[in-house]
């Protein structure tokens, strides 16, 4: 299916599923959000990298305006839906202060692996325990997919793009296990440097050599 979207470029990636918090407060982005919602209709948000608008993106809807402001600034909650691909920008809507793009979706395999994810969410929590972070990702361990722990890995935004652009589960599952199995052993390795430079200083019990052995 091909169709057009207001959209609202952003720095970062959406995930389908991931619920968003934004507040609202650029003039043009206002009214995107008071005709969407008017409409009950969904925008884009096409990842912006390197000061451009990338031609892949996730649409959202608006869940809940949560505040509007006495100057028309707004609290809204959007969860994402869908996959898309740019396929052309429409900069000017007449009457209108946003931008707009014509896509397409392409087919998305979101089925859950669970014998990838078996391999993953262990060092998942590996991570986590290193950087002494807890998560709750607010559902049942046997139903999450890439998607509910994309965001909680440590991937910069531009890898989080190319995760993005992958649409296969196991692929998804497995370019994150690459990810866990490289940054770990690094994190490990901080981790045992800050305890020997806050060793120093310290009175230590050290069995010197013995010259008789």
């Amino acid at each position: 299916m091909i169709n057009f979207i207001p959209i609202f470029p952003l720095g970062i990636v959406v995930f389908p599923d991931e619920v968003l918090n934004l507040h609202i407060f650029e003039p043009r982005y206002k009214q995107l959000v008071n005709d969407c919602y008017a409409e009950a209709k969904p925008f884009g948000i096409p990842t912006v990298l390197e000061n451009g608008v990338n031609e892949m993106g996730t649409v959202v809807e608006i869940v809940e305006v949560v505040e509007v402001y006495h100057d028309g600034k707004m609290d809204i909650r959007t969860k994402g839906l869908q996959v898309f691909k740019m396929l052309e920008l429409v900069k000017t809507i007449p009457d209108k202060l946003y931008s707009g793009a014509i896509v397409n979706y392409p087919a998305n395999i979101t089925r859950q692996n669970n014998s990838l994810m078996a391999v993953v969410l262990p060092l998942v929590k590996e991570l986590h325990r290193l950087l002494n972070v807890q998560k709750d990702f607010k559902k049942p361990e046997l139903e999450l997919v890439s998607y509910d722990i994309a965001h909680h890995i440590g991937l910069p935004v531009k890898d989080e793009y190319e995760l993005h652009g992958i649409l296969y589960e196991s692929q998804r599952l497995e370019y994150i296990r690459r990810h866990l199995q490289k940054i770990i052993p690094i994190i490990s390795d901080t981790e045992n440097l800050k305890e020997r430079i806050q060793l120093n200083g310290h009175f230590r019990e050290l069995k010197g050599f013995n010259f008789d052995l």
